[in-house]
């Protein structure tokens, strides 16, 4: 059954394990390479955890990635439902 309003998952990484860590949003950039301000977008549930931080963040031993890919399309999937779309009827 899916989640009723799921949280992105860039929300729990804020709030649960860079405390956890005893990490900044600029600590944990550094230690993957990737940008303080992209990182500091996903991490506010501004923009997608991508592939590519999904990996980052597994080589880093912070999770899975495909957990993380599947945390962010169901959190997508949600918010795409809630939006008015165009009347569209069943092809079959």
């Amino acid at each position: 059954m899916p989640m009723h309003n799921p949280p992105h998952p860039g929300e729990a990484l804020r709030l649960d394990v860079l405390p956890a860590l005893g990490l900044s949003i600029t600590a944990l950039a550094a230690h993957l390479s990737y940008s303080r301000g992209q990182l500091s977008t996903v991490l506010n549930g501004r923009a997608v955890i991508s592939a590519d931080l999904a990996v980052r963040l597994e080589l880093a031993g912070l999770g899975q990635a495909r957990q993380y890919l599947a945390e962010q399309g169901a959190y997508d999937l949600w918010q795409a439902r809630q939006r008015e779309h165009p009347s569209i009827t069943r092809l079959i």
